[in-house]
């Protein structure tokens, strides 16, 4: 495999060397006089470097190359008085690249350049392997990280080296003619001793825009049955912005999060506004793998448009693929739907796939080429057995009544792959800046992304440097059997895999009442108490509720934090609906809070 290893001013130099002898090409031809270019090699503790390629590059000249000595010296002789790029490269090094110009070389004819070199021992390797022709190695595939890090081959075996890297965040892109690009970050903490091993699959169709079938294989999960988006409050706290986290989801394509709802876009600037129409493809989308079932067969869409009126609708729809169909195709559901108005409900129905897992994908078409400029706000994502309008909580029969949470939804709730969560987020915010912090919580795994927030009666506190914050109302409403506010995800409960435990802390001399309810699949409802716990107090309360005090704990204070101890072993080969929720225990008591720090099942 060949490797070009250069930093991206090397490029920029050899601009500089064209521009230059392009302008000064008459000076040049007449400038006969010739030097030498001497220098040193280091590291960065100033320790001489041997063994270092070094090439001295001239337009319409020969390379000249040589390799620095036991002292770091290096020496090139015979070199015209122009303007040249001088490289520096050695395995396990980071490639140099520095240039001389004339005015460089003083009145003996001598241009000094020295260099300090970064040590750069870290590599990605990997293997490409080719769908179109059972899983076989895949050679000739362009591997590249940028001008930084260069570009490679892959060889006869699929296989690719990228040496010579400091540990960081790379972009890594893989093209081959007649293959569908692939594009994969990587950041520092993927490094294991030095090395990221990234081996991908090329050759699938293309069924959504930049993906395969191998790709759509790792799509997110729609675990829930309502991702709400926007910052409007419609109907505090229900429809608020501390409470709708749809930003969080995948979304490919021009998209923005805006007061009304998230927004697909028709990525409409410069060049892209030369795209030709496309009413197939998604210009842009959100999607997911979702489980179907008769309790979630219909997809209801609340949606208003911006930039589009009757004359000149957004053109929009939803498209779902069967991964383990013989020949899997994008399918749209239903028709392609026009809207050019304020807030609508939109149902799509998906009884063809009910006790399917399939990808959905939700998108804007491009249905015009030129400057055509539309938005589709997505005030909502929702499945139920039946369309559903307006504000409302989902339909049908309660879990528990007060809780707004139907039996149908508890039972199409998808069970979680993942085991622990937390509730620091890495990113802070607020209300008019809060879409990369949520955006932030899709790699750490935040509760807000990973578990369903219900805002029954109050709005969370979602950026605390202690941890995600439910709490109640100062208000003289006391109830323990129906929670302020509460949290729940499904887990697959297996040995291994029974046990939880909450990191958690609250504030001040109040009680906090809490609880931990257990919900299965056929309606049934258990609250579960505690097997232990470490808060500095603590006592059973009413109706399952437990109440506490501990003030300790903190993002800088991970080991003050109170732990409660839950034994899930009852449940063992069962699903089940775990919700955490906050209760108003006793009256007029202020903001009672539930620190979230972690949640670890194992």
């Amino acid at each position: 495999m060949k490797h070009l290893n250069k930093l991206i001013h090397v490029a920029l130099i050899t601009l500089v060397i064209v521009l230059h002898m392009g302008c000064k090409k008459e000076h040049d031809a007449s400038d006969n006089r010739r030097g030498q270019v001497v220098g040193t090699v280091t590291d960065a503790n100033g320790a001489p470097i041997a063994g270092v390629k070094v090439t001295l590059t001239g337009i319409k000249e020969e390379d000249q190359v040589t390799t620095s000595g036991n002292d770091g010296n290096y020496t090139f002789s015979e070199v015209t008085y122009r303007t040249h790029a001088v490289t520096f490269e050695k395995d396990g090094w980071m490639a140099v690249g520095l240039t001389v110009t004339a005015a460089g070389f003083n009145e003996a004819g001598q241009a000094t350049v020295d260099v300090a070199m970064v040590s750069a021992s870290a590599r990605i390797v990997g293997t490409v392997t080719d769908a179109l022709q059972g899983g076989g190695p895949l050679a000739g595939v362009t591997v590249s990280i940028g001008a930084v890090g260069g570009t490679v081959t892959t060889d006869n075996s699929g296989r690719f080296v990228i040496p010579n890297l400091i540990e960081n965040n790379y972009t890594v892109s893989f093209t081959k003619g007649g293959y569908v690009g692939i594009v994969r970050p990587i950041t520092a903490a993927d490094f294991v001793d030095g090395i990221v091993t990234l081996d991908v699959q090329m050759g699938g169709e293309e069924l959504l825009p930049g993906l395969t079938a191998v790709d759509l294989r790792k799509a997110e999960k729609w675990y829930y049955n309502e991702y709400r988006g926007g910052r409007n409050a419609d109907a505090y706290p229900h429809w608020d912005w501390a409470c709708n986290y749809m930003s969080t989801l995948d979304f490919r394509g021009a998209w923005q999060e805006q007061n009304e709802g998230t927004t697909l876009q028709i990525r409409n600037s410069g060049d892209q506004r030369n795209n030709p129409a496309n009413m197939d493809a998604f210009d842009s989308f959100v999607f997911g793998s979702k489980l179907i079932t008769e309790d979630n067969k219909i997809l209801s869409l609340r949606a208003q448009t911006h930039n589009a009126d009757a004359a000149a609708p957004a053109y929009f729809g939803v498209q779902v693929i069967d991964l383990n169909a013989a020949q899997p195709k994008a399918e749209k559901v239903g028709n392609t739907r026009t809207h050019g108005g304020g807030y609508t409900d939109f149902e799509f129905d998906l009884q063809a796939y009910v006790g399917k897992e399939v990808i959905i994908a939700i998108g804007i078409y491009r249905q015009s080429t030129g400057d055509y400029w539309k938005q589709v706000v997505l005030r909502a994502i929702r499945f139920a057995d039946r369309k559903v309008e307006n504000w409302d909580w989902l339909p049908g029969t309660e879990v528990i009544n007060g809780w707004k949470l139907s039996q149908e939804t508890a039972r199409s709730t998808m069970p979680h792959t993942k085991k622990t969560f937390t509730g620091l987020s890495p990113v802070s915010g607020n209300r008019d800046n809060y879409v990369d912090a949520y955006r932030a919580w899709r790699n750490v795994a935040h509760v807000g992304a990973e578990w369903m927030f219900m805002p029954l009666k109050k709005d969370p506190e979602v950026f605390p440097s202690e941890g995600y914050i439910i709490k109640t109302r100062n208000t003289p409403e006391v109830d323990t059997k129906v929670p302020e506010a509460y949290m729940y995800a499904k887990f697959s409960v297996a040995a291994g895999s029974n046990r939880l435990a909450l990191s958690t802390r609250n504030f001040g001399s109040n009680f906090t009442y809490f609880k931990l309810t257990a919900i299965g699949n056929d309606g049934s409802i258990t609250h579960l108490s505690p097997a232990s716990n470490t808060a500095q107090q603590a006592s059973a309360a009413s109706d399952g509720c437990w109440r506490f005090k501990h003030g300790d704990g903190g993002a800088g204070n991970p080991e003050g934090y109170a732990v409660f101890n839950y034994d899930l072993s009852a449940f063992n080969g069962k699903d089940v609906t775990l919700a955490l929720g906050v209760y108003n225990g006793e009256a007029n008591t202020g903001e009672n809070k539930l620190v979230i720090h972690n949640i670890k099942i194992n």
